[in-house]
């Protein structure tokens, strides 16, 4: 019989979605297969830069060593606090400037329109523009203008995009949420703080009503971890690969049972 059709879900997170580097290296490290990535925001920036071929180790040590303030261009605020240019020239090094029909690991991107207030996916153009709106926090970083579209951060709509795998037709959905944690607590020192826990609030019940819906759910105890703990990536990459070794019996069951 055949093999199931299974998508991969990284969901929102911030810095916490460092953790997507540490599941996606044990997937690859034990040979679990999957036909297609869907990502939201952090989930959408790590999915897309595995799925246009880029080495997990090197990832890793890259995120390890780099100075992340590099990203960071801030400015007189209009629509952001940054205005996106540094990082997206780093995503467009990174993603070796690939369209998605370059790549050989089909790849849909989870954005939000401002205009019409849906969640928009993108499986056209260059993955680093796609990949730029959908990490694009609002008041943060300048939203991406894109013909009548105002698009920012995929969270908005939905953060853990399960329904969008399901509806391009994975048997198995396996997601990877680094935002809930039993333990989490929360901190606010500064001004990311407050609008990441406020769309964390706002979206806690969203996430109730549709992590049930994961045949596989992945959840990192990246819990004690603010969104802007990228000097933390080490750890969080870590706790990435400790979760997913955890439920690899469950993972390797579920396929097994659909063949």
């Amino acid at each position: 019989m055949a093999r199931p059709k299974i998508a991969l879900v990284l969901g929102a997170g911030s810095a916490r979605g460092l953790a997507h580097i540490g599941v996606l290296q044990v997937l690859e490290e034990h040979s679990i297969p999957f036909d297609f990535i869907v990502g939201s925001s952090m989930g959408a920036m790590v999915g897309g830069i595995y799925a246009c071929g880029t080495n997990l180790k090197l990832l890793d040590k890259m995120i390890e060593s780099i100075n992340h303030n590099l990203f960071f261009d801030v400015r007189i605020p209009r629509f952001g606090f940054i205005a996106g240019k540094k990082i997206s020239s780093f995503l467009q090094l990174v993603t070796k400037n690939q369209g998605f029909s370059d790549l050989k690991l089909p790849l849909s991107v989870v954005a939000t329109d401002l205009i019409t207030g849906q969640g928009v996916i993108i499986e056209e153009g260059l993955v680093c523009e796609a990949i730029r709106a959908s990490i694009s926090i609002p008041g943060v970083f300048n939203p991406v203008v894109k013909e009548e579209q105002v698009l920012v951060d995929g969270a908005v709509a939905d953060r853990l995009p399960i329904s969008v795998a399901r509806d391009k037709g994975a048997d198995i959905v396996m997601a990877v949420d680094v935002t809930f944690g039993e333990n989490r607590e929360v901190k606010i020192k500064n001004t990311l703080d407050v609008i990441m826990t406020a769309l964390d609030i706002m979206q806690k019940q969203q996430f109730d009503l549709i992590s049930s819906n994961a045949d596989i759910l992945i959840q990192p105890d990246v819990s004690n971890y603010s969104p802007r703990d990228f000097e933390s990536s080490r750890e969080i990459i870590d706790l990435g690969r400790t979760a997913t070794i955890e439920m690899l019996p469950l993972i390797k069951k579920k396929i097994a049972e659909c063949i």
